[in-house]
């Protein structure tokens, strides 16, 4: 199954559903939002029980496509989870996931702009993975993981790089800008989906391919990075995780690539759609 959000003129966000037939079915009588305080495996089967053709279809031309997801209690991101990466970066393969945040605010839609600031001066990309909690998760094993799991996203974790490793403190400071954490366009619930760790993804800037990679080449994956997070932290339901990228961002190429003003970034992963997005002056 496929749940959107599509933004109305005024500003609310129709839930979606998409039927067998590609179209847009506006689920909200079943479910007011998609979110933190309603996603759960009870929802979602009721959504696939349900008789999709006699629900309202939806025009979605002209219209803001918005996160899949209302905006989740914590953004959890797992670092270095890509060996070829660990290299590019000059760095050491983890042992153990290395976790990190992002602020709330960072989250936004898959086609909304990327926010430029003038005190930015190596501004990246990262194609990666997204993982959407469905209930509470705590002290969980491997085994029980995707128990918990409401589906699977596209997200860009955007990055500021000097404020990342040239500025004193933690990751945090340079992932944490407004709309740095573009997400969907659609959460795919993982029967829909498929093998999850083995997903191509790429990412191309001004149309000129930067990463080209695939999921199942993480060093920890989907079912270890949820329950080794479970082990610190009480997941809550419509967390995001982001599960690490692939080799290919521009703090890895010699000499290094950045963003600019006017560029556009689109990416994808194999059934989780494409983003499309601008990086536009603050």
């Amino acid at each position: 199954m496929k749940l959107m959000r599509i933004g109305t003129r005024d500003g609310a966000k129709v839930p979606c559903v998409e039927d067998a037939d590609g179209v847009l079915r506006d689920v909200s009588e079943i479910v007011s939002d998609f979110g933190p305080n309603t996603i759960s495996p009870e929802l979602i089967a009721r959504l696939i029980a349900s008789d999709l053709a006699s629900l309202p279809a939806v025009n979605s031309k002209g219209l803001r496509v918005a996160p899949p997801i209302a905006q989740p209690r914590n953004i959890w991101c797992i670092g270095l989870n890509y060996s070829d990466h660990a290299a590019e970066s000059g760095l050491p393969v983890p042992e153990e996931p290395i976790l990190f945040s992002k602020g709330s605010s960072t989250f936004c839609g898959p086609n909304d702009d990327i926010l430029f600031s003038p005190k930015m001066t190596k501004l990246d990309w990262e194609v990666e993975l997204g993982i959407v909690i469905s209930k509470p998760a705590l002290n969980i094993s491997k085994d029980a993981a995707m128990d918990h799991v409401a589906g699977f996203v596209l997200v860009n974790d955007v990055s500021e790089r000097s404020w990342q490793t040239e500025r004193s403190g933690q990751w945090v400071k340079g992932k944490s800008f407004p709309n740095f954490c573009p997400t969907g366009p659609v959460l795919v619930t993982p029967d829909e989906l498929g093998d999850h760790n083995n997903l191509d993804m790429w990412l191309n800037v001004n149309d000129r391919r930067m990463q080209t990679g695939n999921t199942g080449t993480m060093i920890f994956d989907v079912e270890t990075i949820v329950s080794y997070l479970s082990e610190f932290t009480r997941l809550e339901a419509g967390d995001l995780i982001c599960t690490g990228t692939p080799p290919g961002v521009g703090m890895g190429m010699s000499p290094q690539v950045w963003l600019d003003v006017g560029d556009h970034v689109t990416l994808g992963i194999d059934g989780l759609g494409e983003q499309s997005l601008k990086v536009v002056k603050l």
